[in-house]
């Protein structure tokens, strides 16, 4: 006898990174030479002060304790100072600000303290596919608003409202948008919580993007007002070179965050004390730490504009974050197809859009997690 598997599981596939990126590694043990412009994992280390920080850290008696709920009252210091230097943002480190373990941790909990099963949540189409799985696990409804081209991949606010009845309790927002590269503004900001202030409806902003080849980055917490209608999760895994460490933040007012706090306290021990004062030390680093970085993605962002010419692709030269979002050519009619042809015959994988949304089916994602050597190698294969 087959034993029984609860019935979300019949709402949610394996993430499409966890197959497709095994399959890659099937076809590298078969001997293929492949070059993964797929995933956002930065290549490039943490700083050294980071490395050793962590290092030193994990000998310090108690370090292997269970940790505060909260996190460490230095780390949440550290992020609300960071905060306030980045976006100008006031935050109270005792009670607005959340240490998450990544992002996806953050998602999740957000959607289990807001929502309720057969409510509603609102998802941009493109988006990062996280927030449909979180929905579809916990049998909340999805309603998709648009984001084109035409319309530089912002909202159109005249359809979040309409779309934004009785049942709805969240709208997910994603600025810098992954996985587009589009910059959010602050007009778009401002009505986006004066939308959240008529319908008693809260939005989330994922902005883990925004020092990425972006010289203004922006927060939704800069909206006057906007703390009690709006959450932000933030990362260093791009920023900071710090994927794997899985360290982020929510930020948002001292009742939301607790409602949050009471769901992921039931999940967690705390975060690793070490990984914490390593967090620390990289969100006290100084701007030259990420004008250098963005020197080096600025190349790679130059490189990969250049592989986009020769496979015929259009893109858009004035997005941010660490990847390119083009339009396929004509003769191929899907990204999905596209994509496997750049695998199958070419040896490089990009990620197809539709991965991300219907919007997606005519566009392809190259990351910029690559050296510049491979991505010239990229080049000349195709």
């Amino acid at each position: 006898m087959t034993i029984r598997t609860a019935n979300r599981l019949s709402q949610v596939e394996e993430y499409y990174f966890s197959k497709k990126l095994a399959e890659v590694a099937q076809l590298k043990e078969d001997g293929a030479d492949i070059i993964n412009l797929g995933i956002g994992s930065p290549d490039m280390a943490p700083h050294p002060d980071v490395k050793k920080e962590l290092v030193n850290a994990c000998d310090q008696r108690g370090s292997n304790h269970y940790q505060s709920y909260r996190g460490l009252e230095s780390f949440r210091k550290e992020i609300a100072n960071w905060y306030k230097s980045i976006y100008n943002v006031n935050l109270n480190p005792a009670n607005q600000i959340l240490p998450l373990m990544g992002s996806k941790e953050g998602i999740m909990h957000v959607s289990m303290a807001f929502c309720n099963p057969g409510e509603t949540v609102l998802v941009p189409n493109p988006c990062y596919p996280a927030y449909l799985s979180a929905a579809k696990l916990l049998n909340i409804k999805l309603k998709f608003y648009n984001l084109k081209e035409e319309n530089n991949w912002l909202p159109d606010m005249e359809e979040i409202e309409s779309l934004c009845d009785e049942s709805c309790r969240m709208i997910w927002t994603n600025y810098p948008h992954m996985p587009t590269g589009a910059n959010g503004n602050m007009e778009v900001f401002k009505q986006l919580v004066d939308l959240a202030k008529k319908k008693n409806i809260l939005v989330v902003n994922d902005n883990p993007y925004s020092l990425i080849l972006n010289d203004k980055p922006e927060s939704l917490l800069q909206v006057e007002g906007a703390s009690e209608y709006v959450l932000e999760m933030n990362s260093l895994s791009k920023s900071h070179n710090m994927a794997g460490f899985r360290v982020g933040m929510l930020c948002g007012s001292e009742k939301n965050i607790n409602h949050v706090l009471k769901v992921k306290s039931n999940f967690d021990s705390g975060m690793y004390k070490p990984i914490q004062l390593a967090a620390s030390k990289a969100l006290a680093l100084d701007s030259s730490w990420y004008k250098e970085l963005n020197v080096s993605y600025q190349k790679r962002r130059d490189l990969v504009w250049k592989l986009a010419d020769k496979l015929n692709c259009n893109y858009q030269k004035d997005s941010v974050g660490m990847f390119v979002w083009a339009k396929i050519p004509d003769e191929f009619d899907s990204g999905e197809s596209f994509s496997d042809h750049l695998l199958y015959k070419k040896n490089v994988f990009a990620t197809p859009g539709i991965v991300f949304g219907q919007e997606g089916k005519k566009y392809i994602r190259f990351s910029l997690c690559a050296t510049e050597e491979t991505i010239s190698e990229a080049i000349d294969r195709c």
